[in-house]
C-alpha cells in the first residue's frame, strides 16, 4: 500500500513559515494584520499535520507524538517515517531498490 505524504509535506512547511512569521513579527513591529491572518493559518496548519499524522497506517507512537510538537513536529513526524526503521516505510512513488 502505498502513503502519499505531500499534503503532511505542504502542511509542515506551511506550519513552520507561519510560526517562524508569527514570531518574527513578535520580535519587530508586531503588526496586528499580520498577527491575524498568520495565527489562523498556524493553527489550521498544526492542526492538519497532527490529525494527517495520526491518521497515517504506518506511524508509530512516536511519531504521533512528534507530530504534536508546535512548529516543526510535522518536519520531524516526516523524517522519522521516512527512516528505514519505521513500520511500513511510506512510499510517494515507485520503490526505490534496495
Amino acid at each position: 500500500m502505498t502513503v502519499h505524504l505531500r499534503p503532511l509535506r505542504v502542511a509542515a512547511h506551511a506550519e513552520l513559515v507561519s510560526l517562524t512569521v508569527l514570531l518574527a513579527n513578535l520580535a519587530t513591529a508586531h503588526l496586528r494584520p499580520v498577527s491575524s491572518l498568520m495565527g489562523p493559518t498556524h493553527g489550521c496548519a498544526y492542526l492538519f499535520v497532527v490529525i494527517a499524522t495520526w491518521r497515517l497506517a504506518p506511524a508509530t507512537t512516536t511519531i504521533k507524538a512528534l507530530a504534536l510538537v508546535p512548529g516543526v513536529g510535522g518536519l520531524l513526524a516526516l523524517r522519522r517515517l521516512h527512516r528505514p526503521g519505521a513500520t511500513g516505510r511510506p512510499t510517494e512513488g515507485p520503490a526505490r531498490p534496495a
